[in-house]
């Protein structure tokens, strides 16, 4: 029988693997409190029972486990023709990227590829869908390649240009200032830029405790470990995503700069 354990959530080897010599000063009450944190023996329920699926196929199973359920407005404005950059505002971390997946997966018969954070690799009914980005480890040389390659492909690119998910800022939760690569690339690889909206939160005690980290001075992501509580939160919800009009690569002209582009893109995905 085939070895399951790569394609299971382990929070030992992952900090095995991140912090290498230095994890065995890592507490183990702390490791067992990741592992309860992150869900990790429900997550590999799942993980286990859906082993053989993969791709759209392992995202509509991931719908199925959270009973998320997505009600799309302006499916008329998805291209029917040409590759684009699909771009959106990051609420959640859990069920904004799988729905996202899941119904333009659908409707391009499996043509999309996230950028996304290098540890969703580790599931492997997703790693078809992903082009892997790890900006501080041993693969930050390869980020601009393999954007790169992701761009000039064949497929659709899913992207929350935020690279995290929203924080709260003077009271407003919202996106954090959106990175002009995908203006740039869309550009040079002449693809229609098509924004989307996504509508959902988190809860409170995770807004607060990225908010203390800030102020703190953590510059490590510790809100990152509660997405997962966060996702089995937000468990047998309907969510709201709204699809705007494809903007043509050609309107990113020199009028303004890529960063202030990326911006104008940003307000138009929070005005759908």
């Amino acid at each position: 029988m085939a070895d399951d354990s790569f394609f299971l959530i382990d929070i030992e080897r992952i900090l095995k693997e991140k912090l290498g010599a230095k994890y065995k000063y890592v507490p183990g009450f702390l490791v067992s409190y990741l592992k309860r944190i992150v869900h990790q023996d429900e997550l590999n329920v799942f993980l286990r029972e859906s082993k053989d699926k993969v791709g759209v196929e392992f995202l509509e199973a991931c719908m199925t486990f959270l009973d998320a359920k997505v009600e799309v407005e302006g499916m008329e404005n998805l291209p029917e023709e040409g590759r684009c950059t699909f771009v959106c505002n990051h609420p959640l971390g859990g069920q904004d990227g799988i729905s996202l997946g899941y119904v333009l997966g659908k409707k391009y018969d499996g043509n999309v590829r996230y950028l996304v954070n290098d540890l969703l690799m580790n599931l492997r009914g997703l790693a078809p869908l992903c082009i892997p980005v790890n900006k501080t480890g041993s693969q930050s040389r390869d980020f601009p390649r393999m954007v790169e390659a992701g761009f000039k492909s064949d497929n659709h690119l899913i992207m929350f240009p935020a690279g995290l998910c929203s924080r709260r800022q003077n009271g407003v939760i919202k996106d954090l200032e959106w990175k002009k690569t995908f203006v740039t690339k869309s550009v040079e690889t002449h693809r229609d830029v098509v924004p989307l909206h996504f509508e959902g939160r988190n809860s409170d005690f995770f807004y607060n405790l990225a908010n203390i980290c800030k102020f703190l001075g953590i510059k490590v992501n510790i809100a990152m470990l509660y997405l997962a509580d966060e996702m089995l939160k937000n468990r047998h919800k309907t969510f709201k995503l709204t699809i705007g009009k494809p903007i043509p690569w050609q309107t990113f002209d020199k009028s303004k700069t890529p960063a202030q582009w990326a911006q104008f893109v940003q307000d138009v995905v929070y005005k759908l």
